[in-house]
């Protein structure tokens, strides 16, 4: 990595924003032994759906999660699970205020159940996609239909909430417009990153089975701190400890200043963006001067990605679906289950569009072209990318959409735990239990402002993502429902509860969250 001294002063509140920005008039220690929780069916909850203001349209969609053969450019063509025989899914858009209605038919083998989680929307619980917790898994060979209104315009996707399924190719873009948008652009491009590894060096079930074995088998190492360790060629997929452990998916020795060590634990062979590699890219063609609106979404499940436009300086507009104060810079890092909406302004000629997956020697790749030249190399690294990154605890909410000064009624604190030695990641110590999900529940109760403080207590970040609400980033950072925390580092954010049901706290690292790293954050009955 070059010089990071430019970005040295930016970086260093990402893991501390908001901690102790507020007083809380009351301590929780989620334990909530004997609360009785609320149902996702509940009045309640059908209350607040009918008070959100909707626009009497719907738009309905089929989506069919099967086994599809997908074609990712250059050869490459694995057998995955997909929507609709593709991966990325179709794209769904529509106005603010309309009403999805989306059947999901199961069509997955060995009788495998799944669900759809619509990441980052504000829905009505009975409809948020998380089995066991707000309903039951959709059986193979079964339907289930989505009807929610979608009540707040922003850039989203969606994916499943069983397993590991989210690191196959069962996800889309999912956008909602504001037919009363304030930006000013000619055009827009949804960029959505991965990382694959299904159907190529395996599958993501063959990839939790070894990483959840943990590494405090191996011999002559200390597992207290992954992040340093240099295993030179036993990242590769023959390679295997000592001890005779398989070493097919794991990464090691992925390090990131930008993520405060270690940057990640599988070793994918591709980084996609929208579904293609790098060798064999996704084109966007237009026109120089125009103004174009990237709509950025990283569905990875092991993977932050720094990105950047070579030749060209990108304006941050919105993060997560809600409106900050511009800032120009010349890159963004980018955690799983985040979004970023940017403006940039196209130059003439051929451009890379560039997707570091950060700490992990590797790389996505597509091309934006408008004029002539030949097409930059898959490999190339524009110089933005160790440029000015300005991370999420650096901007600022809009004024429209920041939350108005409150009294903090009840403050959580959650410590993030676990390792790689154990592969125990968890919330507070204690593994989320699916067969018992409201086990430990983080009790909040509707009006309340609550403030959850994060610290992560682990050698690892951690993007920890809220279902239901979206929360602020201290007292005037942006509006979000995934942000990244740092190892060691603690961040405080803040939200109104103000819509009832059952809602999943977790790790968007696909693997963490399935180990444990979720908690449920529910309203009383």
């Amino acid at each position: 990595m070059n010089s990071i001294n430019r970005r040295s002063v930016l970086l260093a509140g990402l893991g501390a924003a908001g901690a102790g920005a507020l007083t809380a008039c009351t301590n929780a220690s989620g334990s909530g032994s004997g609360n009785a929780l609320i149902n996702p069916n509940a009045s309640a909850v059908a209350a607040t759906e009918k008070r959100r203001k909707s626009t009497g349209r719907q738009q309905k969609v089929t989506l069919t999660a099967a086994p599809a053969m997908i074609d990712l450019g250059g050869g490459v063509m694995p057998r995955t699970w997909a929507f609709d025989g593709r991966a990325p899914g179709k794209e769904i858009r529509l106005s603010v205020g309309d009403t999805l209605v989306a059947e999901l038919s199961n069509q997955l083998p060995n009788k495998t159940p799944t669900s759809i989680h619509w990441h980052g929307i504000a829905l009505r619980n009975d409809m948020d996609g998380v089995p066991p917790a707000t309903q039951s898994a959709v059986r193979a060979g079964s339907t289930f239909t989505y009807k929610f209104i979608t009540d707040h315009p922003g850039t989203y996707f969606f994916h499943p909430h069983v397993g590991v399924q989210l690191d196959r190719g069962l996800y889309a873009p999912l956008i909602v417009e504001d037919p009363k948008e304030p930006l000013a652009y000619d055009d827009e491009w949804v960029v959505l990153l991965d990382d694959w590894v299904d159907g190529v060096t395996g599958t993501p079930d063959e990839v939790f089975a070894e990483v959840r074995q943990g590494m405090g088998g191996m011999e002559g190492h200390d597992m207290g701190d992954m992040g340093g360790m240099d295993m030179g060629d036993s990242a590769s997929p023959s390679a295997s400890s000592s001890g005779g452990m398989s070493m097919k998916f794991m990464l090691m020795g992925a390090e990131s200043d930008l993520l405060g060590g270690d940057a990640g634990d599988v070793k994918y062979p591709h980084h996609l963006i929208n579904g293609r590699v790098a060798a064999d890219p996704s084109v966007y063609t237009g026109r120089p001067g125009k103004k174009v609106r990237l709509r950025i979404i990283n569905a990875g499940g092991d993977t932050a990605y720094r990105v950047a436009l070579g030749d060209h300086k990108l304006t941050i507009t919105h993060t997560d679906g809600f409106p900050v104060q511009h800032q120009e810079v010349d890159a963004l890092l980018v955690g799983m289950g985040e979004r970023y909406d940017v403006l940039v302004t196209l130059g003439d000629g051929a451009f890379p569009l560039v997707a570091v997956a950060e700490g992990k020697n590797a790389n996505g790749f597509a091309l934006v072209r408008t004029g002539s030249g030949s097409a930059p190399k898959p490999t190339v690294r524009p110089k933005e990318l160790d440029g000015l990154i300005m991370t999420a605890s650096q901007l600022r909410a809009d004024d429209d959409v920041r939350l108005k000064s409150a009294r903090t009624d009840v403050t959580h604190e959650l410590k993030l735990t676990g390792g790689m030695a154990e592969y125990n990641w968890a919330i507070n110590g204690k593994p989320f239990d699916m067969g018992n999900p409201e086990a430990n529940p983080i009790m909040i109760e509707e009006g309340q402002r609550v403030r959850l403080d994060f610290f992560n207590d682990t050698d690892m970040w951690h993007p920890m993502h809220l279902h239901g609400h979206t929360y602020q980033i201290g007292t005037s950072g942006p509006r979000k429902d995934t942000a990244i925390v740092l190892p060691k580092k603690k961040l405080s954010v803040f939200f109104d509860a103000d819509n009832p049901g059952q809602w999943m706290l977790h790790c968007h690292n696909a693997y963490h969250g399935e180990a444990g790293m979720m908690a449920n954050v529910a309203y009383p009955a």
